[in-house]
């Protein structure tokens, strides 16, 4: 796969949904979490300036546009791979990788991706209300559709 980066709409996506807290929290998941979703090395009562989340950012984007180039095996319009990299953000490589989601992909049923992509709304096995939004909008972004109302 072509090495594609992250548009500034993905980036837009990634920062509406993530939100940025300067000052280390519990996500739902219970991971401790800092900046625009950072959770490596973050522990309880770390504190960071908004160059340090702006800077963590850049950096995860990088190595998770890099899951998404090497399990995807089809060609990419920018707003579908800024759809998968937000998602991947969000669930992590190993939910990609073993996900109906990206099968769909590489057998070409792009058509098919925007519903699984939806179907990864729950968190500690609950349904939560700014997961189903993070999707519908990730879903509107791979079809190359406008998200920001969602």
């Amino acid at each position: 796969m072509q090495k594609m980066k992250t548009s500034q709409e993905g980036k837009a996506l990634i920062k509406k949904f993530e939100g940025c807290e300067l000052k280390a929290y519990l996500c739902p998941a219970q991971v401790w979490t800092i900046g625009y979703g950072h959770t490596a090395g973050v522990s309880e009562g770390d504190v960071c300036t908004q160059e340090d989340a702006d800077r963590m950012l850049a950096e995860d984007l990088e190595e998770f546009e890099g899951y998404v180039r090497e399990a995807v095996d089809v060609p990419l319009e920018q707003n579908e791979f800024d759809a998968l990299v937000a998602w991947t953000y969000n669930l992590g490589p190993g939910n990609l990788r073993s996900s109906t989601m990206l099968k769909k992909l590489n057998d070409s049923k792009f058509e098919e991706v925007p519903s699984e992509i939806r179907r990864w709304n729950k968190s500690g096995g609950e349904v939560l209300d700014g997961l189903v939004r993070r999707r519908e909008a990730e879903a509107l972004l791979f079809k190359g559709e406008e998200w920001g109302d969602v």
